[in-house]
């Protein structure tokens, strides 16, 4: 497995800039060429629109994402073709193209992200809720409203999208001050999943509650009090400790 940009066999690069491998790890994803990649998954994406992503080459990747979907939406792209695409960066494409649709409201948003926040590749799975998080957080009391459901899903994914989604300050984006400040709100979405199986699910309520401790320490513990006495299994329990994790 690659330890580095520069321990990625040549050979294997040019599989993930020409769109027919996806990556396996974040160091991988780091290293594509999205002018490249834009190329082979779009040929007639144009020249002009190639040159200004390779303008961009030294931006971060999160605004290259964006730019790549902005230049997608640009040509027509066909959105279909980009979400069936073997490459998760250009999936990953499509989830920025969802949110930056002209005239979407959050419903629509939401329900044409849902397979992309489902997605059986990790690296996509992060940009979906990465890229609707600004709309999630712009509109936050329907988005909480909105996605309360998801946390019923069948799918672990959809249910740890609908918590990791809305985390008070998260990972690669902007934080969001009213759930700093008022982590309550988001209990619609956390409480149904203060037991959930999936070590998947509980490692992103936990992140939530350890991200709300930063803020908010005594409703954390308070909470956690709670959940303990309420629903005294094992996934609790590790939600709990690791939520806690950060406090003396």
């Amino acid at each position: 497995m690659s330890r580095g940009v520069a321990d990625i066999a040549p050979a294997r690069l040019a599989l993930l800039n020409g769109g027919s491998a996806a990556s396996a790890t974040l160091t991988e994803g780091l290293a594509i060429d999205f002018a490249q990649l834009l190329a082979a998954a779009v040929p007639d994406i144009g020249a002009a629109r190639l040159e200004r992503m390779r303008a961009q080459a030294a931006a971060g990747i999160t605004k290259r994402m964006a730019l790549a979907a902005q230049l997608l939406l640009e040509a027509d792209a066909d959105p279909a073709v980009l979400q069936a695409h073997p490459s998760d960066t250009v999936r990953g494409w499509a989830c920025f193209v969802v949110a930056a649709q002209a005239g979407w409201s959050l419903p629509q948003q939401l329900d044409a992200m849902r397979p992309l926040a489902n997605d059986g590749h990790f690296g996509v799975r992060e940009w979906a809720w990465l890229a609707l998080r600004p709309h999630l957080a712009a509109s936050l009391d329907e988005a909480i409203r909105l996605l309360a459901p998801w946390t019923a899903d069948p799918s672990e994914r959809v249910r740890r999208f609908a918590c990791e989604a809305l985390r008070p300050r998260g990972v690669w984006c902007a934080h969001i001050a009213r759930l700093k400040e008022q982590p309550q709100l988001a209990l619609p979405l956390l409480q149904p999943l203060r037991a959930d199986p999936a070590i998947y699910v509980q490692d992103s309520v936990a992140n939530w509650l350890n991200d709300a401790a930063k803020s908010q320490p005594d409703w954390v513990r308070s909470l956690c009090a709670q959940w303990l006495l309420e629903s005294p299994v094992a996934a609790t329990a590790r939600i709990c400790k690791r939520a806690q994790r950060s406090l003396a």
